[in-house]
């Protein structure tokens, strides 16, 4: 692929069709994954709990990534998106599961999201391990 093609990947969310967008985007070797919820995307159903739904939302980026020829270790940057910033600290620990020997370049932002039940958002991009 060169670096003007895209392929574009999707995870079957209907959110992908409704508003118009892919669940990750992949341009040579960099892998740009959308802003992911915690939508259990199988049976379209959200958990209650911030910390499930953190969870969750690596499980769909690391299948998007997955899907791009890449993983969580090649994930160079993350943003976290949450309603309530006072929500961030209980999901450290699932965050160091995935990204404590990863260590990505992170930021945090409080802000609100598209559904109520969404708790948490998170969006990363990776570099492919074949092009470090």
């Amino acid at each position: 692929m060169t670096a003007r093609q895209k392929r574009l990947i999707s995870s079957g969310s209907t959110f992908e069709q409704q508003i118009g967008y892919s669940r990750a985007v992949v341009v040579g070797e960099w892998v740009f994954v959308s802003g992911t919820t915690g939508f259990d995307y199988a049976a379209m159903t959200i958990s209650d709990d911030v910390v499930a739904q953190a969870e969750q939302c690596l499980k769909n980026i690391e299948a998007a990534l997955r899907d791009a020829g890449a993983g969580l270790n090649d994930v160079v940057r993350v943003t976290y998106v949450l309603p309530d910033g006072d929500d961030f600290e209980p999901c450290w620990p699932v965050l160091r599961k995935y990204f404590g020997e990863v260590r990505p370049a992170a930021m945090m932002i409080s802000a609100g999201l598209a559904d109520p039940r969404m708790k948490i958002e998170i969006e990363v991009t990776a570099l492919r391990a074949a092009a470090a």
